[in-house]
Order: C-alpha cells, then structure tokens, then sequence
C-alpha cells in the first residue's frame, strides 16, 4: 500500500498519512487531501507534503504501529499521527537554579 504523508503547520509532530492507489505523478490533478473531513483540515492547517511511502505488514514505523495506519487508510483514506504527548511536564518542579529567573 502506497501513502503520501504531510506534516501540519499547527502543530509540530503532527502528520497525516493519505492512501494512495498507485504510484504518483506529474500528471495528477486530483487533490489527495480532498478525502480529509474540512474539520480536521481546519485543525491541521497547511499541509506541507514530506515523503511517499510504501506500507507493509513487515515496515516498522517510529511512532505508530504500522497495522493501525494500513487499517485506517484502507477504511478512511487516511490515518492523522498526534504529536507525542507526556514529553514534557507542564506541572514539573523548577529546578533550583532557574527559580524567579
């Protein structure tokens, strides 16, 4: 199975997989972020497009396991990666030195 993926410019780590039936090309005029709901279009912002990718049951994936993303691209067209979250501690103590700086 075959994706394009882009990245949000709201949201840092935030990317969206779009299936695809066939490989790319220069001729294409369809737009293949149209199967993306406007909600989601919204709160993803411009899309800046990053690589085309190939999935398979074998490929290992960074962040996401690659059985969701193929399950979601074959039903929806599409599979939305959230940015990690727990990476940083909003309620985290200061560390002494950095207190009233």
């Amino acid at each position: 199975m075959f994706c394009d993926i882009y990245k949000s410019s709201k949201k840092d780590e935030m990317y969206l997989y779009v299936a695809r039936t066939r490989q790319s090309t220069e001729d294409d005029q369809q737009d293949p972020l149209e199967v993306i709901p406007e909600t989601i279009r919204q709160a993803f912002g411009r899309a800046t497009f990053v690589m085309n990718l190939e999935l398979s049951q074998s490929r290992k994936l960074a962040r996401v396991n690659v059985l969701h993303v193929i399950d979601s691209l074959q039903t929806k067209g599409f599979f939305l990666q959230m940015p990690p979250e727990g990476l940083i501690n909003p309620n985290a103590v200061e560390p002494e030195g950095l207190r009233g700086a």
